[in-house]
């Protein structure tokens, strides 16, 4: 599964994020297909922050990319759609045996 999730960069106290398409079985600050934008949480204006390649971002969530959830709301904040999730069904719980009455 690929997902867009952040990717910790900076020194210590002065982090910032790149936002990055990854396979899900790498590391926090591993591997990444693509980079499509930053993200820095100490720069005061808002407009400045998240700096997205929207073209990129929207193509990877059409082709079933996951955001992670800050990713997420980074992507909304940007003005991008996101698509609903798909929930799986839940296996139906087994009825417990009537308990037998005490004669």
């Amino acid at each position: 599964m690929v997902r867009i999730r952040l990717k910790r960069m900076g020194r210590r106290h002065r982090a910032f994020f790149r936002i990055c398409v990854v396979d899900a079985r790498e590391e926090r600050d591993g591997r990444t297909i693509e980079d499509i934008g930053t993200y820095d949480p100490a720069v005061p204006q808002d407009d400045k922050k998240v700096v997205l390649k929207i073209d990129r971002a929207e193509y990877w969530l059409g082709v079933g990319a996951q955001p992670s959830e800050t990713a997420a709301s980074l992507l909304k904040k940007v003005g991008i759609q996101l698509p609903k999730k798909v929930r799986r069904k839940k296996k139906p719980k087994k009825a417990k045996a009537p308990a037998k009455a005490a004669e």
